[in-house]
């Protein structure tokens, strides 16, 4: 017995638990891969990234060329310029905010109505009466709090980025009506000092446009120079993995929809000093144009990947379209088909981009 147990054990060799037998290197193509949900994101080089930008940047360079043909008296005028980009500040505030979102895998399209409730509470009658500085600070608290409830609902109350965001939009666009009884509201002229963001000129161009360079600045330095940055790329790119790496991805993603309505709050200063209005009406559909902004630049809508850079590149390309319209008399329902048709060629060479990296 003893020597027939022997035989087969020589016969059958003994095996470790990844199949192999006892004792035998693994190389470095046999070792086994991990789960797909362990694995870490793959993150694009920065000669991809900054190609992206390059081809964004040409785009836009195209553009200006065009309006420099069309409407030569027009178009390169300062005050043209300045219109341009007072326009992109508000919607650029709310553009930064939208990236650090869609990057750590979500999206939110409650920041145009949010904007709008915002810069309704602070021009009410009470809020005015405290002065200038109150209403800013009220537009940065509505704002923030309302982030602050989109990512409680999604992060603790587990509900889907879209569902949460959707009933915040019509949410915050009722309430908005209700305050303001449907009524456009005035800032006083006592509260002027939100007006002089507008009117102010520092090297020709307005205070607000600065304020959005700001935002710009600090969101990028938050995005690639911190740890808050890299757990966002992490949580939008592999949750699963995130988790075990002892990110509290939970309370991350609290603080990327907080971080949201932050800038909605700042964009509602911006369009109040525009306007020197408070209403229900502002922002409509402010969240397309920032979502369309952040796909043009780059970013993946499933996460896990883009630069601010290229939003706000993005950002740029979309409203020197609508101001080349708006000078050459074109109807807006021809803008918003345009704007359609870019979004559409955008998401169709991202996943053509992605299916080439897989393939490579």
């Amino acid at each position: 017995m003893t020597s027939a147990g022997s035989d087969r054990s020589r016969e059958t060799p003994v095996k470790d638990v990844s199949g192999r037998p006892a004792g035998e290197a693994v190389t470095a193509s046999a070792r086994p891969r991990p789960p797909r949900f362990l694995r870490p994101p793959v993150v694009p080089s920065g000669v991809g990234a900054a190609g992206r930008h390059a081809g964004l940047a040409t785009a836009l360079l195209l553009l200006v060329l065009v309006g420099l043909i069309t409407k030569p008296d027009h178009f390169a005028t300062s005050s043209n310029i300045v219109s341009i980009l007072s326009l992109a500040a508000t919607i650029g505030v709310i553009t930064v905010g939208m990236t650090f979102v869609i990057i750590g895998g979500g999206i939110d399209l409650s920041v145009g109505a949010v904007m709008a409730l915002a810069s309704v509470w602070a021009t009410t009658v009470a809020t005015q009466s405290h002065g200038p500085a109150m209403m800013a600070v009220c537009a940065v608290l509505v704002g923030t709090g309302a982030g602050l409830i989109n990512g409680l609902l999604i992060a603790y109350g587990r509900m889907v980025p879209f569902i949460a965001t959707l009933a915040m939009l019509v949410a915050a666009r009722g309430l908005a009506q209700r305050i303001s009884d449907r009524r456009t509201q005035l800032i006083r002229p006592e509260n002027n000092a939100i007006e002089a963001l507008s009117t102010t000129r520092v090297l020709g161009l307005p205070l607000l446009v600065y304020l959005f360079a700001a935002v710009v600045v600090v969101g990028w330095l938050v995005l690639n120079r911190t740890t808050f940055g890299r757990r966002t790329f992490a949580v939008g790119g592999n949750p699963e993995a995130a988790r075990l790496a002892g990110i509290d991805v939970r309370r991350h993603t609290l603080l990327l929809y907080t971080l949201s309505g932050l800038c909605c709050g700042i964009a509602a200063i911006i369009i109040m000093a525009r306007t020197t209005t408070g209403s229900s009406t502002h922002g409509d559909l402010y969240e397309l144009d920032a979502i369309a902004a952040v796909i043009i630049g780059g970013t993946l809508l499933s996460g896990g990947r883009g630069t601010l850079v290229g939003s706000i590149l993005g950002l740029l390309i979309f409203t020197v379209i609508t101001n080349l319209f708006i000078l050459n008399g074109l109807d807006t329902s021809d803008q918003l088909i345009a704007k359609g048709v870019i979004i559409v060629i955008a998401v169709l060479l991202q996943r053509r981009g992605l299916r080439t990296a897989a393939v490579t």
